[in-house]
């Protein structure tokens, strides 16, 4: 493969499946970061293969192989990733802690542009923002990873079954069963979807505005309008999360207290509305990263108040500046 031309020619047609991939990737194993390098090695493998590449199938669908026997590979190591709410019970305020755990704990925000590739089809683009939903990618966590994959391609990427078990070398029959499996799973544990339509409608961008109105400002008095009465606030790589407006807003003003004055700029992650968060610089003028914060929106509240925490991985990933002049 010494031709140049040839070789730019291969990287670009693999280029082309990039955002699906990652999509897919980020899907099947819950963390950004993962998915990006097994989208990575599913290139390699393939840029290595291509002569052996003899277009029996599409290289769509040749590449979907590849990723997904990566994707099996990494979770053979038997690592599933968890919200705070899919670990513990909500913490009364009185009680707050806030406990660290491993990274390797969490279920990971992703920016859209990295895994939600462009269409003009509005269905397919909502099915493609609902199945990255943090509530969504936590419920897939709960699938076996074969079954994980079979929902993926046949709810998801809408492949038919045939295809799906020609890639997973497998009988129609077993997809069928394995899909039915994963529909039963996902049923007890999905919970309820948020309504957050894309664009946004007036009522969400209004929703959106109160609410950086009433964040910036401090105001927990406006925040507490804005809250659905059971909205949680989760804190990751804290275990701690709360329920409640109350509770909310009591650990704002308490152990919270230091992000009065903050700045949020607009971003969006997980087919979801979402903030940078900065912090008043404790050393001077401007502000500092302190969160990528994931809201979840229902009937005209805000349900979810996902705040992740870990700025040195996600600011740059979310191509984020590391700080704002006073």
């Amino acid at each position: 493969m010494s031709d140049p031309t040839a070789t730019a020619g291969i990287d670009s047609r693999l280029e082309g499946h990039r955002v699906e991939l990652t999509g897919y990737c980020y899907r099947m194993l819950g963390s950004a970061f993962e998915a990006e390098d097994a989208v990575q090695d599913t290139m390699v493998r393939a840029w290595r293969n291509f002569d052996k590449f003899e277009g029996r199938s599409s290289l769509r669908s040749w590449l979907y192989r590849i990723a997904t026997n990566v994707c099996l590979d990494m979770l053979n190591a038997g690592n599933k990733r968890a919200r705070p709410v899919d670990l513990t019970g909500p913490t009364p305020l009185a009680q707050a802690a806030l406990t660290p755990r491993p990274e390797n704990t969490w279920l990971e925000p992703m920016p859209d542009g990295r895994v939600l590739p462009s269409t003009a089809d509005p269905a397919e683009a909502a099915v493609a923002k609902e199945s990255v939903r943090l509530a969504f990618m936590a419920a897939l966590q709960h699938l076996p990873p074969k079954q994980r994959a079979v929902l993926i391609l046949r709810e998801v990427l809408a492949w038919r079954a045939s295809e799906v078990a020609e890639l997973l070398e497998t009988t129609v029959a077993s997809v069928n069963s394995a899909l039915q499996r994963a529909r039963a799973t996902l049923a007890e544990t999905a919970g309820r979807a948020p309504d957050t339509a894309d664009p946004l409608d007036e009522e969400q961008r209004k929703l959106l505005d109160r609410y950086v109105a009433a964040f910036e400002g401090y105001d927990m008095t406006a925040l507490t309008a804005l809250l659905h009465e059971d909205a949680v606030m989760t804190m990751p790589p804290f275990d701690l999360w709360l329920r409640g407006h109350d509770d909310i807003t009591g650990f704002m003003l308490s152990m919270g207290a230091s992000c009065a004055n903050s700045r949020l700029v607009a971003t969006r992650a997980n087919g979801a509305p979402a903030f940078a968060h900065y912090k008043p610089d404790p050393d001077g003028p401007g502000h500092v990263p302190w969160a990528v914060q994931v809201l979840d929106v229902s009937d005209g509240a805000i349900t979810g108040l996902h705040c992740f925490l870990d700025t040195p991985r996600w600011f740059p990933l979310f191509g984020l500046p590391d700080r704002l002049d006073a």
